[in-house]
């Protein structure tokens, strides 16, 4: 570990680059997507328009999902260096890619081009996390969880800045214009990964082959819990945060994007404190209470219908949340250290999977609710004014009631493992 060792300040500063750069992206996405759909897919397909708008954000998760499943088994081959220069790079064409649609394509068919964008920041966000979690748990192997939340609380971080980027350039700059802020960290993420040494891979420390390392799945089959609940975390998390500005801005009186914000700052603070929490209750217990409160604040979000009540609701929503994804990765990596990169790379990609069919299927249920409160497709296309902002509201309500139920399922699953875990010694949960 020497060189970990000399280089790991600076190592970890580079993934919280890396990390931060692609949160600035999924929030300057979210904050530019109601002015894509204006623009775009509302002229061309006004009554889908909210499951266009969500196959299009969720197509980064897909991205993410997949290009973490694969590279994650194979990090200790491609080389944590060349992971995060084609992570900048994909930022960089992904971005691009969305902000020149326009030209690129015309009519319906724009929505395919915004899609493919999506797709390759998505891709990059992938490269981004199957470099950096293995490298900080590498980096830091006594401290693991407290150390993933510090990381990850740069998610958060990038979030806020992408907000309020989008929130307060509204009126001065175009939506590319905004979305084009991207460029700049991601620029930043190669510059200096080009003059950064990495430590060599973790299973040339550890000895375990990569046949053992890809075996330990099935070795270890108690995983699969972890990684069915991934799903279940990461779309009580991720998927709200997507869809809150398209969803309840006229519902709540407020840009949805600054609630966003607001639960991002609220997660940065909480997140360095994550550790001390996890000490005290375990990470099963951690994300027992981090499971009711999601479940109830996702229930308060969707009947929320003021400035204030909106802020109650993303303020117990994010208590909820803001432990759960590094949380849930520094569980697989102590519990199953012989699985490596590759399994938290796996329950990462769950997590992302599961934005990719929940954010379609929140814009499916908006549409539909929104027809349905209407009276029908043509009365929903009369409407104007304040008539519109009502069913618009309402089927926002709908739409957040169907993803309040998720943590609900996890209160179970965590409540079973924790008390099964409170049964044995410490020494044996990670034990191969």
């Amino acid at each position: 570990m020497a060189a970990a060792s000399l280089h790991r300040g600076r190592l970890f500063w580079l993934s919280v680059l890396a990390l931060f750069t692609a949160a600035m992206s999924a929030s300057l996405r979210a904050a530019t997507a109601s002015g894509i759909k204006a623009q775009w897919i509302d002229p061309v397909a006004a009554a889908d328009a909210g499951r266009l708008i969500g196959e299009a954000l969720g197509a980064s998760f897909l991205g993410f999902a997949v290009t973490l499943f694969i590279t994650s088994a194979l990090l200790d081959m491609i080389g944590t260096k060349r992971m995060l220069l084609a992570c900048g790079a994909c930022f960089i064409v992904g971005t691009l890619t969305i902000l020149l649609a326009g030209r690129m394509a015309n009519g319906a068919d724009i929505h395919g081009v915004v899609w493919l964008g999506m797709l390759i920041c998505g891709i990059g966000w992938g490269l981004a996390e199957s470099a950096i979690n293995p490298l900080t748990a590498q980096l830091y192997p006594e401290d693991t969880t407290h150390r993933l939340n510090m990381l990850h609380a740069w998610w958060p971080a990038g979030l806020i800045v992408g907000g309020l980027a989008g929130y307060f350039l509204a009126d001065a700059l175009t939506w590319q214009a905004i979305l084009g802020l991207t460029l700049t960290p991601a620029v930043l993420v190669i510059v200096i990964a080009l003059g950064t040494k990495f430590p060599p891979p973790m299973r040339a420390e550890t000895g375990v082959t990569f046949g053992e390392m890809m075996t330990e799945v099935f070795r270890r089959p108690s995983f699969l819990i972890w990684f069915g609940a991934m799903f279940l975390t990461a779309a009580s998390e991720l998927a709200p945060g997507q869809w809150v500005d398209v969803a309840l801005t006229h519902k709540v009186g407020m840009r949805g994007i600054l609630l966003l914000v607001y639960v991002s700052a609220l997660m940065f603070v909480l997140r360095h404190f994550a550790g001390k929490l996890a000490h005290t209750l375990s990470n099963p217990g951690l994300l027992w209470v981090s499971s009711l409160l999601a479940a109830i604040g996702l229930f308060m979000l969707s009947r929320a219908d003021s400035p204030v009540t909106a802020m109650l609701a993303a303020t117990v929503w994010g208590a909820g949340v803001c432990v759960m994804w590094p949380t849930m990765l520094a569980s697989v990596a102590e519990r199953y250290p012989r699985g490596g990169s590759w399994m938290m790379g796996l329950v990462g990609s769950a997590g992302a999977l599961s934005i990719y069919f929940v954010l379609p299927r929140l814009g499916a249920i908006y549409d539909a609710a929104k027809i349905d409160l209407a009276g029908g497709a043509d009365a929903l296309a009369g409407l104007q004014g304040a008539a519109l902002a009502q069913v618009e509201s309402d089927a926002a309500a709908r739409s957040f009631e169907f993803v309040a139920v998720l943590p609900l399922i996890l209160l179970v699953v965590f409540g079973v493992v924790w008390l099964m875990e409170r049964r044995k010694p410490a020494a044996t949960i990670g034990a191969n």
